[in-house]
């Protein structure tokens, strides 16, 4: 009998300096258009020294109220586009039926009235909110 030579293939590797690199890339592209992205509502609230809240696990519903009354909700597809109140209210309880310890906030502008405000923080009582927190800036000082 021969003995015939049997050749060893080499393992194939595969080098991945490259992916490496894509991948530093991608990642400071990133960290660079992620501040880019915070989108929000244009709302001069007013400077007050109140104590902070804790933040919660869930991301809290933010109502918006701009000065021209206005309102806004941080839920759904366009948060910059106004919403109407009867919209307003079934978003939030279809919220609160899905999550139903979500925290509920209102930032009012500094120039409209008390009575808007009290206004929106009975809707979303209607709405089935047990409590609403208000939003504030802290003043320039602090």
């Amino acid at each position: 009998m021969s003995r015939q030579r049997v050749r060893k293939q080499p393992i194939a590797s595969i080098n991945v300096v490259p992916y490496i690199d894509v991948m530093l890339v991608l990642l400071i592209i990133f960290m660079v258009t992620a501040p880019l992205l915070t989108q929000g509502v244009k709302v001069d609230l007013p400077k007050v020294d109140a104590e902070l809240v804790e933040n919660s696990q869930q991301e809290p519903v933010v109502v918006t109220v701009r000065r021209d009354r206005s309102l806004y909700i941080n839920i759904g597809d366009h948060t910059e586009e106004p919403v109407e109140q009867q919209i307003l209210q079934k978003r939030v309880s279809v919220l609160l039926n899905r999550k139903p310890g979500t925290e509920v906030l209102v930032r009012g502008d500094h120039q409209v009235d008390y009575g808007t405000v009290v206004s929106v923080m009975a809707l979303l009582q209607q709405s089935g909110v047990p409590s609403v927190g208000l939003i504030t800036d802290p003043p320039v000082g602090r």
